[in-house]
């Protein structure tokens, strides 16, 4: 062999060598959620959100900084003055006529800024802040949804993809004992009645099989929208059980406290208090300081080339002392709505108790189903066996072998539907916790940072164009 064909035989194999690497590539329930968290377009829709809230706090922060306006007036004028002059020797009253033409030209410079507001300003700062904050705890919960529903379908498909394959093979021997069946009745071994019974237990799996197919046709898209991308090679999942709490109390413990609908709504209540102080400083007295630089040009008619300059500083006090009312009733309005805020937070941590006990219900009910699963399928398995064995001497009907086959057919679904409800509950109670998350769970993908978009805008001045650098995250790093 020479060294040319050993080179060719060397990228073949390599080539070889990488498209059985690419065709035996699999895909995690890890890198299925690393594709939903840099995809999915709900929460990418909730990253925007937050994203405008942000700019409340740039629009807050307008308080605190100088204004500054100009304005410009040009246009031809023209002035028609009649005077009276006397009376002629007839005593008749003459008038004097006099007419004027200019273009007058001016522009006025004015700048203010307010030097107190009653703290409105600061606490409008403090409110847009917790705002944000709020809406990055609604982030964090949507995030944990996507997660979760990333989880369900990834499972689903799985467990519709097994329970299909599970079908197809009691359709294939569903049809075999129909052939066993006529063969038998040829003979006089089966009677009618037995040839009947395989025909409807065959009609109805291929009824099954038509609905398992379509069940995971249907799970299939709902996975193409939920993670970006079609399903494939999809590997077992073991769950998230190994991440939770030791006990349900220290889970509830945690989910009261940590959870980001119950940190949200705690945010929500700093937003009502800071609206409380705004409008109370509505009641209290503002100043201002502000300057003024005015310039004229042919300003009076018939005098061209006159010109007339002005420049003023000024310092005003605004004493609110009685405007109808409107006021006071923003402040009890504000904290009717605090008080409301502070109702949110038990609210929604009684929400989140009843969602993580009925979590940890469905947790507790497929581990059962899983444990006991087991011994069901194996015990079907030696009642199958041991059903056709007496069906051979007679001492079984045709109908009991339909039935024990159907029990350990029925058996098996189960098992495969309890380990998909075990993997769902478990990441269920892990987002009941707060606790599904990208960073949490250690996904292999670039983390989105809502709080760089606001460090870029918060002391941003001026400008029309959003920050590029708070983009979406980038395609997952999908490893095997």
């Amino acid at each position: 062999m020479n060294a040319a064909r050993a080179r060719r035989l060397c990228a073949f194999m390599s080539c070889f060598v990488a498209l059985a690497a690419q065709e035996s590539r699999s895909e995690t329930l890890k890198s299925a959620l690393a594709s939903a968290y840099a995809n999915n377009p709900d929460l990418e829709e909730q990253r925007a959100v937050v994203r405008i809230r942000d700019e409340d706090v740039s629009k807050a922060a307008a308080g605190h900084r100088p204004k500054a306006g100009a304005s410009f007036s040009a246009g031809p004028q023209k002035s028609s003055v009649r005077q009276p002059g006397g009376r002629d020797q007839l005593r008749n009253r003459l008038y004097t006529d006099d007419e004027n033409f200019g273009h007058p030209r001016s522009g006025t410079l004015n700048l203010s800024l307010t030097v107190f507001d009653g703290w409105r300003s600061d606490n409008s700062m403090r409110q847009a802040e917790s705002g944000v904050l709020a809406a990055r705890a609604i982030l964090s919960a949507a995030e944990q949804e996507v997660l979760l529903h990333a989880a369900t379908v990834y499972m689903d498909v799985l467990r519709d993809t097994a329970a299909l394959g599970l079908r197809k093979h009691n359709r294939a021997v569903l049809m075999e004992q129909l052939r066993v069946a006529r063969d038998r009745a040829e003979m006089g071994m089966a009677t009618i009645a037995d040839v009947a019974q395989a025909e409807a237990a065959l009609a109805q799996a291929e009824a099954d099989h038509v609905g398992a197919r379509e069940s995971l046709r249907a799970s299939v898209v709902e996975y193409r929208e939920v993670i970006g991308h079609a399903p494939e090679r999809l590997e077992p999942a073991k769950g998230c059980e190994r991440d939770l709490p030791t006990t349900a109390e220290q889970a509830v413990e945690r989910a009261v406290a940590a959870h980001p609908q119950v940190i949200s709504s705690l945010h929500q209540v700093d937003v009502a208090t800071m609206a409380v102080k705004v409008a109370e400083g509505a009641l209290m007295p503002s100043l201002s300081v502000g300057g003024q630089v005015f310039q004229q040009y042919d300003s009076y008619l018939g005098y061209p080339g006159t010109r007339q300059f002005s420049a003023q500083v000024t310092g005003t006090l605004n004493v609110p002392l009685y405007d109808g009312g409107a006021e006071y009733s923003a402040v009890r309005q504000a904290k009717r709505q605090l008080g409301q805020a502070q109702a949110h937070v038990s609210a929604q941590r009684s929400v989140v108790r009843a969602k993580l006990a009925a979590s940890y219900s469905r947790l507790a009910t497929a581990n059962a189903a899983l444990h006991y699963g087991g011994t069901v399928v194996r015990s079907s398995e030696r009642a199958l066996q041991q059903i056709r064995n007496e069906a051979e001497f007679g001492q079984r009907t045709f109908l009991d072998v339909l039935n024990a086959q159907q029990a350990l057919f029925d058996a098996r679904v189960k098992m495969v539907s309890a380990q998909h409800d075990r993997v769902v509950a478990s990441c269920s109670v892990l987002a009941g916790i707060g606790g599904l998350s990208a960073e949490s769970l250690n996904l292999d993908v670039e983390r989105y940072d809502p709080a760089k978009n606001l460090e870029q805008i918060r002391e941003l001045w001026i400008g029309l164009d959003t920050p590029e650098a708070a983009a979406s995250p980038s395609t997952p790093r999908i490893s095997n």
